[in-house]
């Protein structure tokens, strides 16, 4: 008999997951052109040409037994230097490369930070709606979720609930901007509020509360919209970072893990985060991609594709009658449900149009589209659309 974890992690399994499964059938039964597959934010477009070039030269330059052999559980120091050069040069921080850890993607990096500070039974606030696994991650280690309800006419965190949330038992505060499923970013204004309620509690309660930034969509921004980083707002900010969406290397799993040195006890934090790294048995991010995106910081995905399928998907879904929150940033169109949302995704299917609801967010009662595909999609798309929203009567 499995564990009792896993058991309860089986029911909990991943929706998106489920419906990207589900869509693929689908699309290898009627054909990949007929399926509108919303479901999962895999990136449409294409690694930049530098990173292929850089995993090219490095299999020339590189001595084979140092590229892909063991190195410190941190990653390659030089890497990490890289990396910290550029965010002094792009945010005007102060890092060097003992303030990056090299991680298994962003779920990798969660895990770590996650295992080096919580203990049974403590909380992890989050602000609805929420990347689902964040639950799983925290019962990883025995610690419990509390939700936070948003502004449902603007999607930003309801600070005040927020404030009344935190107690005793709270270590740690996640924040997801641009925020996956809804495309907002929580603004300077926001941030510096709760940065301000955050130092206010830990002085109330005379303990450390962790702010932990999960940033796999900080350079995907619209609308004259600027890339932040998030530390300067609580000194107790660690930054967890992927490559997967900003250079369109999902598979590859490959990111960081910032801990500035204003961190309470940084040092320890960061050598907790490295054990964390081994005992975990992720042991090292993989080689070869550490070497490879070091060369490509600069590199961005086609944020212009994504902008027209953005636009596209707004306007169209506006016009058929749909209620929209418009994204900021980020991949995804979170859309108002007209009536019960498992009947509507239901209905959607109808028409092979694949969305994921809300409830997998924590915030029943919406939908949301992964707008990370083909323009194609997008345009053919529209015709579905339209026949789900004459079901409703919203034309």
């Amino acid at each position: 008999m499995i564990s009792k974890k896993i058991q309860q992690a089986l029911k909990g399994s991943s929706v998106i997951r489920a419906m990207f499964v589900e869509g693929k059938e689908l699309a290898d039964k009627i054909g990949a052109e007929n399926v509108y597959d919303y479901s999962l934010g895999n990136p449409a477009t294409p690694a930049p040409e530098a990173f292929n070039q850089a995993i090219c030269d490095l299999l020339k330059e590189e001595d084979p037994v140092t590229l892909h052999g063991y190195m410190s559980n941190s990653g390659f120091p030089e890497v990490r230097e890289a990396i910290a050069k550029n965010l002094n040069k792009r945010f005007g921080t102060n890092f060097d490369f003992h303030n990056i850890v090299m991680t298994v993607g962003a779920a990798g990096g969660l895990n770590i930070i996650f295992k080096t500070i919580l203990d049974p039974e403590d909380e992890v606030i989050v602000f609805a709606p929420y990347f689902g696994e964040y639950r799983s991650y925290a019962a990883n280690f025995d610690a419990k979720v509390v939700e936070v309800a948003p502004d449902f006419q603007t999607f930003q965190p309801n600070l005040e609930e927020f404030a009344a949330k935190i107690n005793k038992k709270t270590k740690a505060v996640i924040v997801n901007t641009p925020n996956n499923p809804t495309g907002v970013i929580y603004h300077e204004d926001t941030m510096r509020k709760m940065g301000e309620i955050l130092t206010a509690k830990e002085k109330e309660l005379g303990k450390e509360i962790y702010l932990i930034s999960d940033e796999p969509y900080r350079e995907l921004v619209y609308d004259g919209n600027k890339e932040d980083f998030l530390t300067k707002y609580y000194h107790n900010t660690i930054v967890g970072y992927s490559f997967s969406k900003s250079l369109s290397l999902p598979g590859e799993r490959i990111g960081y893990v910032v801990v500035p040195d204003e961190v309470t006890d940084a040092k320890t934090v960061l050598d907790g985060i490295e054990v964390s790294n081994r005992t975990l048995g992720f042991v090292n991010a993989p080689g070869l991609m550490q070497k490879a995106v070091a060369r490509c910081l600069d590199e961005k995905t086609n944020l212009a594709f994504y902008d027209e399928n953005r636009i596209a998907l707004y306007e169209g879904l506006q016009k058929l009658g749909f209620t929209c929150i418009k994204p900021e940033g980020a991949f995804y169109m979170w859309v108002k449900a007209p009536c019960d949302e498992e009947e509507f995704v239901n209905a959607g299917k109808k028409y092979n149009i694949m969305m994921v609801k809300g409830s997998a967010f924590a915030c029943p009662g919406y939908v949301r589209l992964a707008y990370c595909v083909s323009h194609e999609t997008v345009q053919n798309s529209m015709a579905a659309f339209e026949k789900l929203a004459k079901e409703y009567h919203l034309i």
